[in-house]
This record gives C-alpha cells, sequence and structure tokens, in this order.
C-alpha cells in the first residue's frame, strides 16, 4: 500500500505541474514544430530558386555561344529580373557584357557592368565588373572615368590586374612616372603562377623605361 500511496502523491503532483504549464509545454511544441516546417519550407524555396537560376543561365550561356541576340536579352533579362540576388545573375550580366563588347555595343555592356557593380551579392564579382568596365572606359579614352573605377581597393586576386590597367591608362594619359610605379606594384603582386601576365607587364615597363 505504501508503493501505491507514493505513486498516488507523483501522479498528483504530475497532474497539478501540468495544469500549471501544460498550455505552455504545447505552445512550445508547436512552435518548435511550425519553425521546423518554415525551415524546411525555405530550404525548399531556396533549392528550386538555385536550380531555376541556374536552368536560365544555362539557356544565356547557350544564346551567347550561339550568337543569338534575342536569346541573349531574354534569358538576361529574365534572370536579372527573377534572381537580383543570386550569383548566377552577376554571372549572366558579366556573359553578356562581354558579348555586347564584341559585338562594339558597349553602351549596353556598360549597363551590364554597372548592373553587377550595384547589385551583385559578390564583392569578387563586383571587382571583375570594375576592373572590366575601366577597360570599356579606356576603349572610349574616358581615362579619368576608368581610373575611377580603378580607386577602391580590390579583392587580393584583382589587385595586380588593376595595378597593370592603372599603368596602361596613365600611358594614354602621357603621365609615365605614374604608370612606370603601377607597373611596378602589379609586377610585386603578380601572382607566382601567371608568368604571362608578369612578362606582358614587364614589356609594357621596359617600354618606358623602367
Amino acid at each position: 500500500m505504501a508503493l501505491d500511496l507514493e505513486e498516488q502523491e507523483q501522479l498528483a503532483t504530475l497532474k497539478a505541474w501540468w495544469k500549471d504549464h501544460g498550455g505552455n509545454v504545447v505552445l512550445v511544441i508547436v512552435v518548435m514544430a511550425l519553425a521546423f516546417s518554415g525551415w524546411q519550407g525555405w530550404r525548399w524555396y531556396q533549392i528550386r530558386q538555385a536550380s531555376e537560376a541556374s536552368a536560365l543561365y544555362e539557356t544565356l550561356r547557350k544564346a551567347v555561344e550561339a550568337g543569338d541576340l534575342k536569346g541573349v536579352r531574354d534569358s538576361g533579362g529574365a534572370l536579372a529580373e527573377n534572381f537580383p540576388n543570386r550569383l548566377q545573375a552577376a554571372m549572366g550580366a558579366l556573359a553578356q557584357a562581354r558579348f555586347y563588347f564584341d559585338r562594339g555595343d558597349l553602351k549596353s555592356a556598360k549597363a551590364q557592368l554597372q548592373w553587377v557593380i550595384e547589385r551583385s551579392p559578390s564583392a569578387e564579382f563586383r571587382d571583375l565588373a570594375r576592373l572590366r568596365l575601366a577597360m570599356v572606359l579606356l576603349d572610349e579614352k574616358a581615362y579619368d572615368a576608368a581610373l575611377a573605377q580603378l580607386e577602391p581597393p580590390p579583392a587580393a586576386p584583382f589587385v595586380a590586374q588593376y595595378a597593370a590597367l592603372k599603368g596602361d591608362i596613365l600611358v594614354e594619359k602621357n603621365d609615365a612616372k605614374q604608370a612606370a610605379a603601377a607597373y611596378r606594384a602589379a609586377l610585386e603582386k603578380a601572382p607566382k603562377d601567371d608568368q604571362a601576365f608578369a612578362r606582358s607587364v614587364r614589356m609594357r615597363l621596359e617600354a618606358l623605361g623602367g
């Protein structure tokens, strides 16, 4: 009987506790279930977004290879409109910029590069877009505007290329002294495994007597 009495007391205590706290326990369980369901839904949404963006980028890539202007515009526009925050959109804009540049449409090329600079979530893509935009501006002889694109310090992989392009722009501005300094900086930061780049910069520096 003592054991039965002890069990009854424990049961009574449990009932009392549940009466006081049971509602909160149920609420916590419901919240956790909803949170898990929401996380699963968000994960599924992200996977679907990545898949759709990748498919559109592949369509754009094929249009670029085929020289299909309408296909490039349609798929590129859909990428920028529907997936502006995904890397595929920035990759697509960079591909479009090259496509337009190769066809002499510098206005469209610049617009795509500017889009990457303003909208890409990737700092590396923004740095690459600024480098390419500076190249386009150099072709247009807009030297000061080109230099302005190179002013913000880029990520480490682009430092040497930025310096080399700065040297090219300064040569066109007839500033040989500063151009030589830029080329020397490019050589200092040149990747050890990119001998072709180093030779190219060294030849430009030697042409200046440096």
